[in-house]
């Protein structure tokens, strides 16, 4: 059986791509812009080719290129485009920012590559920017049909937003997913297999039993002491209750 392959988009560190190898996935080509991101790629996944550059100016010849592939080849199209236009721990300037339409080239990539599927991951505050205005341009771009070797395909795509501490991660951390395949197959989001037993359903709504939450102290309760935090830190720590107030979340 032949390799999945996965085209990654916004790739950062490659935490993505882990998680995808440790799925059965094999990323087949890299692209980042951060110069720090590009040279931990590269020392940590040395057999990989890295495109390391703005993605508005790299196109997505290039990229199939580079990862050896050719339209319809890859299994997924991955990443999580920059996050700060629509994060509460920013000025929220979603489309109106640069930076906010790369969710958009994303789908450019999406549209030329034409993978089996693809995975967009970013803020939970991008589903209600501008009460989801941001959101459906994504969902409208990505469904249009497309017209390949005379042939026409069009992606079913669903979204959810999931809390890392659902699954077993020791951090409540609330991020929306974009999931779309172009098989005509209906994506089923996975269901929870942690929760709060005290005051929640122990049960998942399988039937199953939950687990109770995974703390920090569990998780990294045997490391040395940390060194106090950055200004930066401090400054978007001092936002959190507010945020939780205005917004929920």
């Amino acid at each position: 059986m032949s390799p999945m392959k996965v085209i990654s988009l916004f790739s950062g560190a490659g935490g993505l791509d882990i998680g995808f190898h440790e799925a059965g996935f094999e990323t087949a080509v890299l692209v980042e812009r951060d110069p720090a991101c590009c040279r931990t790629l590269r020392t940590n996944l040395p057999d990989i080719p890295v495109i390391e550059g703005d993605i508005n100016e790299i196109s997505t010849k290039t990229i199939l290129a580079a990862g050896h592939l050719k339209p319809l080849e890859a299994a997924l199209v991955i990443g999580g485009p920059p996050c700060q236009s629509f994060s509460l721990a920013g000025s929220r300037m979603g489309l109106n920012d640069p930076r906010g339409k790369l969710v958009l080239e994303f789908i450019r990539v999406v549209r030329e590559a034409l993978p089996v599927g693809f995975v967009m991951e970013n803020v939970r505050g991008l589903a209600n920017w501008e009460h989801g205005r941001a959101l459906q341009a994504i969902i409208e771009e990505a469904t249009q049909p497309i017209e390949y070797d005379r042939h026409t395909y069009r992606y079913e795509v669903r979204c959810k937003i999931l809390n890392s501490a659902s699954f077993g991660a020791p951090q409540f951390r609330e991020r929306i997913f974009i999931v779309g395949n172009r098989i005509r197959v209906p994506f089923e989001f996975p269901q929870p297999t942690h929760g709060d037993v005290e005051t929640e359903s122990k049960t998942d709504l399988f039937g199953g039993q939950l687990k109770p939450y995974v703390t920090v102290d569990e998780a990294i309760g045997n490391l040395p002491p940390a060194t106090p935090p950055s200004k930066v830190a401090l400054r978007v720590a001092g936002t959190i209750k507010e945020r939780i107030e205005k917004h929920g979340y």
